[in-house]
């Protein structure tokens, strides 16, 4: 069956709120100082000074006792610092119940989470108790708020993180229903983990679910289900969809045609946003996955500059993504990229809905897509046993069991270093003859020390065996001996292909690798460029992974961000001057 809203491709469905809405009766959870180190940070309250200097960047309004300023699930005006009364915050997920978050939220306190910045829906139920006057900040204005002043600016967006990654921590929000091993709720549950989306996931044979599933009596093509916090079931959906249903997925203008327009959300893409919108650039961002790119699936990255300890990629992306926001990019996650069409200027973006998005300079930061080994079977067992990233998702999958990693590059280095602290033994295959002609040496050496690592160099993978799921990966050595290895988890990490494909109705010149040329690398219009950067179409720039002769690390892909958008700039300012040259 195909992925549907509803069984039967009708309107997603509404399920009536299932527990104590409207009687005043709660599973009590209430967030205290005592429960919560880091509970100032998270609900700071203003003074009456901070007060009055944010009071140029909203409009005061009233609410009268028994008023909801938002929902969960729905759509805010913006956030809320409260001028006199009281609200609640009350924590409400897709299947109806409610939890006390906060009982008595009074003066100088604000609402919202991070999502806030770019208009994303609520995550509780803000109810108002006694009479309230509130300042409302809308999403543009609070971005104004955070850069005007800093220091308050940089409290608020402390706050506003906190609350989000709290929210992640209870798993308020969408409720998932499925089996833990189907392919379809995992890769779900990556989407929104990688997405920073609260969330809980419910296993199909827990009572809480049989009793879930007996009351929806979904048909074996539903699964997994997914609620909504705003009520809405959805069958067995794709990506778009739940996306759709949680509100990720902003409004784009048709008519506006902004400064920049990004595709691809890695580290390069994203350090391009966040440089040309603190320089007053429109920008705009589209992935069609997640921010951060592969260097966002890396469980610990531990040779960036200035994080002695280390950072997950997914962390690091977040605060990346949390950054641009704050500058105002409007990012659009996910939606996929179709088409550039550079036949006329201004340049435009094609979605994959057909919807079109201008822009006057167009920068490719694509990256690269994963590499599938031409291995017979590998589909099969993709979403069964095959992964292409390791995160705690994919180890609870393969918690204490045997597992076979393919590759040697870093990304490879630093999955088994996290596999190995998770399942009982990582099996490595290297195609080299031994892994420092592509691994850095700190991470060498600690897989050198690790007891349930074993490293098989000279070594090819060159078939996979199972039924239901994997069973068996059949390799090959220097030797020429075929082996076996009886596993039900392969994870590859060998390397990527570039992502250039929706490239080709525009003429980007690329290599024989398919990887974008730029500068004078160009070939017939080397001439003309200028701009190391820039490839063969005019206003197009290459940043990251898909350009040809980059440095495939994350500190060269966010170095190439910043550095672009010094030559976006000239493009620009040589685009006004030869329009004025013509009006004359």
């Amino acid at each position: 069956m195909n992925s549907d809203a509803t069984s039967h491709g009708d309107a997603p469905e509404r399920q009536p709120d299932a527990g104590t809405e409207g009687t005043g009766e709660f599973a009590f959870e209430e967030q205290t100082p005592q429960g919560n180190p880091r509970f100032g940070q998270m609900f700071p309250v203003l003074t009456d000074s901070e007060i009055e200097r944010v009071l140029r960047f909203g409009t005061s309004r009233s609410y009268a006792a028994g008023e909801t300023l938002y929902r969960a699930g729905g759509a805010s005006p913006g956030m809320f610092v409260l001028l006199s009364g009281t609200i609640r915050y009350v924590r409400r997920d897709g299947m109806g119940h409610r939890g006390l978050l906060r009982a008595r939220v009074q003066r100088g306190e604000f609402t919202s989470d991070i999502g806030m910045l770019s208009g994303k829906r609520g995550l509780v139920d803000a109810e108002v108790m006694e009479n309230v006057e509130a300042l409302v900040i809308p999403p543009d204005r609070l971005r104004a708020l955070m850069i005007a002043e800093a220091e308050l600016g940089e409290r608020i967006m402390r706050a506003l993180i906190l609350r989000r990654v709290a929210a992640i921590e209870r798993g308020q929000g969408a409720v998932l229903v499925g089996a833990p091993d189907d392919a379809r709720l995992v890769a779900l549950q990556y989407f929104l983990r990688r997405n920073g989306h609260p969330h809980m996931t419910l296993d199909v044979h827990d009572a809480e679910a049989i009793a879930l599933l007996e009351r929806l009596t979904p048909a074996s093509g539903d699964m997994p289900l997914v609620l909504c916090a705003n009520g809405t079931m959805l069958r067995n959906p794709d990506e778009a969809q739940l996306a759709s249903c949680l509100g990720l997925i902003p409004e784009f203008d048709p008519a506006h045609i902004y400064d920049l327009a990004v595709v691809g959300a890695g580290p390069a893409g994203l350090a391009a946003a966040v440089y040309a919108a603190s320089e007053g650039l429109s920008v705009a961002v589209f992935d069609c996955r997640a921010p951060g790119g592969q260097a966002g699936t890396s469980s610990r990255i531990e040779n960036y500059l200035g994080f002695p300890t280390g950072i997950s990629g997914q962390a690091l992306a977040a605060r990346a993504f949390n950054q641009a926001q704050k500058f105002g990019t409007h990012i659009g996650i996910p939606l996929e990229v179709k088409t550039l069409h550079c036949e006329r200027y201004p340049l435009a973006i094609e979605l994959a809905n057909a919807r079109r998005i201008a822009a006057r300079t167009v920068v490719i930061a694509s990256g690269a897509e994963y590499r599938r080994p031409a291995v017979e079977g590998l589909a099969r067992f993709e979403g069964r046993g095959v992964y292409y990233w390791a995160t705690p998702i994919e180890a609870r999958l393969c918690r204490n069991e045997p597992v076979l990693l393919v590759g040697g590059g870093n990304s490879a280095g630093q999955a088994i270093v996290f596999l190995a602290s998770q399942v009982a033994h990582v099996h490595v295959l290297v195609r080299g003859p031994d892994l420092a002609r592509s691994m850095s040496r700190y991470l060498i050496e600690r897989i050198e020390s690790l007891p349930n690592v074993t490293i098989n160099t000279g070594a090819e993978m060159i078939g996979l065996e199972g039924d239901e799921r994997l069973e068996r990966v059949h390799y090959r050595q220097g030797d020429g001996l075929e082996r076996r290895l009886g596993t039900h988890h392969l994870f590859l990490f060998i390397g990527a292909e570039p992502n250039t494909s929706w490239l080709r109705t525009c003429g980007v010149v690329t290599d024989q690798n398919g990887f974008v040329l730029t500068g004078t690398d160009v070939g017939a219009v080397a001439a003309t460029r200028t701009l190391p950067l820039q490839t063969s179409v005019d206003g197009v720039f290459a940043i990251g992974d898909v350009r040809s002769g980059s440095t495939k690390r994350v500190a060269a892909a966010v170095g190439e961000g910043a550095a672009v958008i010094a030559q976006i700039h000239s493009f620009l300012a040589t685009r006004a001057d030869s329009a004025v040259i013509r009006s004359r």
